[in-house]
């Protein structure tokens, strides 16, 4: 073998991280040690694997195609690693996981305790962020990602899929009467994001691709939930924050026959590094809420 296991681990943070500087600071390391683990790697492996520019580093062919196969052993020797230490040990360390604010409260949340008796010494972290967060950034081990995933760099491990449903409350409809018709959404309030618009769209039959104006928008889907019970009018939600107001009478669906399911909205995933070997403490987090959530 002609390269360093830990000449290669460098090479992916520069990738993953978008340049030599990132790299180094997300490892706690100098510019320079970076530079020459990049150059020995070059010189061993007698190819340029990065183009360099003055603001970013990009795989060349043949990087792409190295690094590729880099992840692969890497995650293998990895896992053959961490098999060991579980075999010997419980999992131990910080764990920080990020989610919309609406899923850590209605699903992760009823899980902790759970999750803290099994595994008693992961230091558990919970960040509810409405906004798609950068992993590497913001130091997070896994994510939990609602919709269809943008970044190919990311490894996903889908939890399931959550039906998106037209909801308001008995006080509302009592008061301004229920829409029968897709058309009848137009005099109705309408509950909706401050954004992306992706979360304005309304997928009804006859009128898929339906991007509602909101009379009343909320930056948070658990604030537009609370918006809905309060009586102040019709929302677009996942199954998985409603499901007990719906069985609760709450909340009550509406245009059922219209309202159509299965597109990428409701796909609920895990998402963490590819470049990073799944470690004992992510494997039990995933372990334990992936057969529990309510989706």
């Amino acid at each position: 073998m002609r390269t360093r296991s830990e000449d290669l681990e460098l090479l992916l943070a520069v990738v993953d991280s978008g340049g030599f500087s990132a790299a180094a600071g997300r490892l706690g390391v100098p510019v320079a040690r970076v530079s020459r683990a990049i150059q020995r790697l070059e010189r061993e492996l007698a190819a340029p694997l990065l183009n360099r520019t003055t603001r970013s580093v990009a795989l060349t062919e043949e990087g792409s195609e190295f690094v590729a196969r880099v992840r692969e052993g890497l995650e293998a020797l990895n896992a053959a690693e961490e098999g060991l230490v579980t075999r010997r040990e419980q999992p131990s360390g910080r764990l920080r996981v990020d989610a919309a604010s609406p899923f850590v409260l209605h699903q992760l949340v009823p899980l902790v305790a759970e999750f803290r008796e099994r595994y008693p010494s992961i230091q558990l972290e919970l960040s509810a962020s409405d906004d798609i967060i950068n992993l590497l950034e913001q130091r997070t081990d896994v994510a939990i990602r609602i919709g269809a995933l943008e970044d190919s760099t990311l490894h996903a491990r889908p939890l399931g899929r959550s039906p998106l449903y037209l909801v308001a409350s008995p006080a509302y409809l009592d008061t301004h009467g229920r829409p029968m018709a897709p058309a009848e959404l137009d005099r109705h309030e309408r509950l909706g994001f401050i954004g992306p618009a992706t979360l304005n769209r309304w997928p009804i039959e006859g009128l898929a691709s339906w991007d509602i104006t909101p009379t009343l928008a909320a930056s948070s889907g658990e604030v537009v939930r609370h918006l809905c019970l309060a009586g102040h009018g019709i929302a677009y939600l996942s199954n998985f924050m409603i499901r007990a107001d719906l069985d609760a009478g709450r909340l009550e669906t509406v245009l059922d026959d219209y309202t159509l399911h299965g597109g990428p909205r409701e796909r609920v995933q895990a998402v963490y590094y590819r470049n990073t070997a799944m470690s004992s403490r992510i494997q039990a987090f995933l372990d334990v809420i992936a057969p529990r959530v309510s989706l």
